[in-house]
């Protein structure tokens, strides 16, 4: 059986502090799921799958309500919408490439925004409890897609030699250092930038989600004899966490796609 974290208070339900058993703390096996349709040795289908696949349903549902008609006196609905939209839209897009070059990318950078902020947020709702975004293939995706635009635009606007230009900081006047500057500008744009989009937030999503688990766990273990009282405190942190963790979530996916239109930005500024 896998270390659902769902199932991790089923863990010896009866085992507590003081019964002679060890700590079920969490580590990576509270990362891994069996298949709910097929077997690892193939194609299957499990739990981070189908949270995904529910996103991605509830994100279209939730815009396909609000605007497929639209009122020039906003509902509730709609007036939500309007403001996440707005939000990403302005708050984001237009302050990092300007209103006339970040248009056109408003509708990707809304919907990646949205897209991260729910799997990040599958961590606090009760039954689901986990984020996806805290399996590195799915902030990895993401980040291919901001990698490959990014590249795409690059070369686009400046051509093979002007891209590599642009990748590179090449400039001139640097003189004898010029190698080593477009060395370690490549190393930085062309591998490490699109490595650490990816790791920023599933590093986070990952180490929040273990937070989470260890003080929920702990709560439970602790709850035999003088345990009680430290049970206590660790709920408190298991509130305190999720209070942070809602923080957090909404923060990843604000810096995701600011980093998303910093790439764009710089692959369309002008080289010189």
């Amino acid at each position: 059986m896998s270390a659902d974290p769902t199932q991790v208070l089923a863990f010896e339900t009866d085992c507590h502090i003081f019964d002679g058993c060890g700590f079920p703390g969490p580590g990576l096996h509270s990362f891994l799921f069996e298949p709910i349709w097929g077997d690892t040795d193939g194609f299957y289908f499990n739990k981070p799958m189908l949270l995904a696949l529910l996103g991605s349903i509830i994100i279209v549902g939730f815009f396909w309500a609000a605007f497929a008609k639209p009122k020039l006196v906003p509902g509730k609905l709609q007036m939500t919408a309007e403001a996440g939209y707005d939000f990403v839209r302005r708050g984001i897009v237009y302050e990092t490439l300007g209103k006339k070059e970040g248009e056109k990318y408003v509708p990707l950078m809304v919907s990646i925004f949205f897209f991260v902020w729910m799997l990040n947020l599958w961590s606090i709702i009760p039954i689901a409890q986990f984020p996806v975004t805290s399996i590195i293939a799915y902030p990895a995706a993401l980040a291919g897609l901001v990698y490959i635009l990014w590249m795409s635009l690059t070369f686009k606007r400046h051509g093979f030699v002007g891209g590599l230009k642009n990748l590179t900081g090449y400039d001139k006047s640097l003189g004898a250092i010029l190698p080593l500057v477009m060395f370690i500008e490549f190393l930085s744009n062309v591998i490490l930038r699109p490595f650490t989009h990816a790791v920023r937030l599933f590093a986070n999503m990952f180490a929040g989600h273990t937070l989470l688990l260890l003080f929920t766990i702990a709560s439970w273990y602790l709850l035999n004899g003088i345990g009680i009282a430290y049970a206590g405190v660790s709920f408190v942190m298991v509130i305190v966490m999720t209070g942070f963790e809602l923080f957090v979530q909404a923060v990843q996916a604000y810096v995701f796609v600011l980093l998303a239109c910093t790439f764009i930005q710089g692959a369309l500024a002008e080289h010189h």
